[in-house]
């Protein structure tokens, strides 16, 4: 039975008709991660000569809509973000901007009350089930029900390819929306990265460090992929993270998880978002073993230290030689947004045997020629991701160092054998010469 028949609702419309609810000075939601809605976006875009005013509202969206990536002349689109992805760039390098702001994800529902006031909503869903609800899918339970207390229409896209996903509040009936127009879409996709030599050597150092029934969460990258990937010897891991990934499904069909020694939430992988493969996405559709929840809940560090041996692991762009990390901005440029590093990085700690973890390569090439990621300063403008007080493992392909409670001149000398070796003389040489050795 079509999608279409299955929505026993006089709301189904065409994205052309949907759009029309869309008025001047509108603050739009249009998309989170692997929740677009395409249809909805493209057909916005196509009224850009009869609005004025609109404030776009978007979080690391992978629909590569033209509201994003166009521009025109008296153009009346201008994003509001709280997490860039390389689509939310492009319209700050178009100047299509009101800007980015800094959130904690544990605070997401205040930023959409008092900052995003939303008012009218995108929200991609699944197809209905027997008794006609749509669910959130993989991401949407991270934040739907917070853009729904403020917007006053509410326009669905239904994807059916979209998994139907368990959680928290994260389904939704045909009468709370306005308008529901079909897709015929594909999910967006984010394919594995298959790891580098130096990744790899980073895994091999995290892995013991990771204990038997620790309870894990992952950020987002190849890095971080590859490490949940090396962990498939161990045994009865927890899974409460802000991200689910593909090498937490391997872990769970490779029997890696069981979620009973958790202390927090047993039984279940808890996560706020998804984002992967064909794969991915296919085993999280009617997966009982999985829980969605928001993001103040998967993020709040008080919730994160309840689960027994908590280890997160978040990587970086840069780290400095206090060992402070840059994990979301270099200089001026804004590449993605603070997330829940410092939230994980915290509860970690707070978890009864638990562990932060920073893990970066300590190098990459760029035009034929290395440049650290270690560094003694970060280039002016940088901001602070997780501060020097919170810091606690970082691991490069080189070691490991457990820096929380050392004195600066130590904290200095372990940073520096972490970074390449061709960057370690004047590291010294800056250190010495600043009086911190």
């Amino acid at each position: 039975m079509k999608t279409a028949e299955k929505t026993k609702t006089n709301k189904i419309c065409s994205p052309e008709e949907a759009v029309k609810l869309i008025r001047a000075h509108d603050r739009v939601f249009i998309g989170l991660i692997s929740n677009t809605t395409p249809l909805l976006n493209r057909a916005l875009w196509a009224r850009r000569n009869e609005l004025s005013d609109i404030t776009l509202i978007s979080g690391m969206s992978l629909d590569p809509s033209p509201l994003l990536t166009e521009t025109c002349e008296n153009d009346p689109f201008s994003l509001l973000s709280m997490y860039l992805g390389p689509f939310e760039r492009q319209a700050i390098q178009l100047k299509k901007t009101h800007g980015y702001t800094s959130v904690h994800l544990s605070e997401i529902d205040k930023w959409f009350s008092e900052i995003g006031k939303i008012t009218v909503a995108f929200l991609a869903v699944s197809a209905p089930d027997a008794s006609g609800m749509m669910s959130f899918g993989p991401s949407g339970g991270s934040i739907y029900r917070y853009i729904l207390e403020t917007a006053d229409r509410v326009i669905l896209e239904i994807n059916p390819d979209m998994p139907y996903v368990y959680g928290s509040d994260t389904l939704i009936a045909a009468e709370e929306a306005d308008a529901i127009v079909v897709s015929e879409g594909r999910m967006p996709q984010i394919p594995d990265i298959p790891p580098s030599p130096a990744m790899e050597k980073i895994s091999e150092y995290i892995n013991p460090m990771v204990e038997d029934g620790s309870t894990i969460q992952l950020g987002i990258g190849g890095l971080s992929t590859a490490i949940g990937n090396s962990l498939t010897s161990k045994n009865d891991l927890g899974i409460f993270s802000e991200m689910f990934c593909s090498s937490m499904m391997l872990l769970m069909k490779n029997g890696n998880v069981t979620n009973r020694s958790k202390g927090f939430m047993n039984g279940k992988s808890v996560f706020a978002f998804a984002a992967g493969t064909g794969e991915l996405y296919d085993f999280m559709d009617h997966n009982e073993l999985l829980y969605n929840v928001p993001f103040p809940c998967a993020n709040d560090p008080r919730n994160i230290m309840k689960n027994n041996r908590m280890i997160s692991i978040n990587t970086a762009l840069a780290l400095n030689i206090y060992g402070e990390t840059a994990a979301d901005a270099l200089g001026y440029k804004q590449y993605s947004a603070i997330g829940g590093q410092l939230d994980y990085v915290r509860g970690a700690q707070w978890s009864k045997g638990g562990k932060s973890i920073i893990a970066l390569e300590s190098s990459y090439m760029k035009n034929g020629k290395r440049h650290s990621k270690i560094n003694f300063n970060f280039p002016e403008g940088t901001p602070i991701s997780t501060p020097r007080s919170d810091i606690e493992y970082v691991v490069t392909e080189y070691g490991y160092a457990n820096l929380r409670d050392l004195t600066i001149a130590d904290r200095a000398r372990a940073i520096i054998e972490l970074a390449h070796p061709d960057f370690r003389d004047e590291l010294r040489d800056k250190a010495k010469h600043s009086g911190i050795f």
